[in-house]
């Protein structure tokens, strides 16, 4: 498979996919029904396979490594340090297994890598002077335990009866609309929470951190501030509000800690014995990553579109994105 069928690498060793990022059509007008569930049903689209692994990780989490309603109805460090123990494992599997295929054995190379460079060593700017090791600190320390945190809250107040529960065999159409919605209400939430920790003291504070990753890997999506975190896995709090299952919460938690290290591995593609490959498809976020100012959520939901910060790296984008900064520096002189 090569890389040169998809797109093209520049003298400056940055790769660019021919078929550039647009916007979902679930959000989309005039509507089409056919290109939305092609979009949402269709192989390699926005639920298979990605999102429905992520919510097979939870519901199998659900039943053979969360602790039950006796348990969690009083805190209580044993069951807490299960959840951790799980929610690590996770991690250990999903972001080390990516960063040992592409970064450590460099199974692939560099093909379909957006930027030919390899993660930074003997680097300053990262704890222990690797960015390896960095990225791996903040997610299993921080990243992990607000992470499980948040959950071993929302644990506790399913099982005694504080938040809305719905039962699965009383409303299983509800239930499955309501995982099925799981990813795009994260989405919604990650677009308004990463625009506010853009305002400068927040970033200065905190998001900085994650942008010290400009050449990203697998391990870079959870690498965050505890700042950034308390924000970042708030989302959770709408099974606060809503009536849910456990497994919805579930979903919503693990959704977001998991799927970062796909988003951030840095390939558009991962190259298997099949022609195709399984996409990667995170160009979009690349982006950000590349110019900071753009690319704030997901194309898949239009928010930066209808606010005016998408970036899709074509030329036309480029320059609209120099006007709006030109604009900033006018009005703020």
């Amino acid at each position: 498979m090569a890389e040169g069928d998809w797109g093209n690498r520049d003298s400056r060793g940055e790769w660019q996919p021919d078929e550039l990022p647009k916007p979902g059509p679930l959000f989309s007008w005039p509507w089409k029904p056919l290109a939305v569930l092609k979009y949402l049903f269709a192989p390699q689209g926005f639920f298979w396979p990605y999102n429905l692994l992520y919510a097979l990780l939870a519901v199998i989490s659900w039943f053979y490594f969360t602790p039950g309603p006796a348990r969690t109805a009083h805190f209580e460090v044993g069951w807490i340090s299960e959840i951790f123990a799980r929610n690590a494992v996770l991690l250990v599997l999903i972001a080390g297994g990516l960063h040992l295929r592409l970064y450590t054995t460099q199974g692939q190379g560099t093909r379909f890598k957006y930027n030919n460079k390899w993660l930074a060593r003997n680097d300053s700017r990262f704890l222990f002077g690797s960015q390896v090791f960095d990225n791996i600190f903040w997610n299993l320390t921080s990243g992990c335990l607000i992470w499980t945190g948040y959950e071993a809250v929302t644990l506790w107040m399913f099982s005694n009866g504080k938040i809305p529960l719905v039962d699965w065999r009383v409303h299983p159409v509800y239930c499955v609309l309501l995982m099925m919605a799981i990813p795009f209400l994260r989405l919604f939430h990650f677009y308004f929470i990463h625009r506010l920790i853009h305002w400068p003291p927040l970033y200065k504070a905190s998001h900085y951190l994650h942008h010290k990753n400009i050449n990203i890997g697998p391990w870079s999506g959870l690498t965050m501030h505890p700042i950034e975190h308390l924000l970042y896995f708030s989302g959770v709090l709408l099974h606060w509000i809503i009536p849910s299952h456990p497994v919805h919460a579930l979903f919503h938690l693990m959704h977001a800690a998991v799927s970062p290290a796909l988003g951030h591995a840095g390939f558009h593609k991962l190259v298997t014995k099949e022609e195709r490959g399984l996409m990667a498809d995170n160009y979009f976020h690349y982006l950000h990553h590349r110019f900071f100012t753009v690319n704030y959520g997901h194309e898949s939901v239009p928010l930066d579109k209808w606010f005016g910060s998408f970036h899709d790296g074509s030329p036309e984008a480029q320059a609209a994105m120099l006007a709006r900064r030109t604009r900033a520096r006018r009005s703020d002189s």
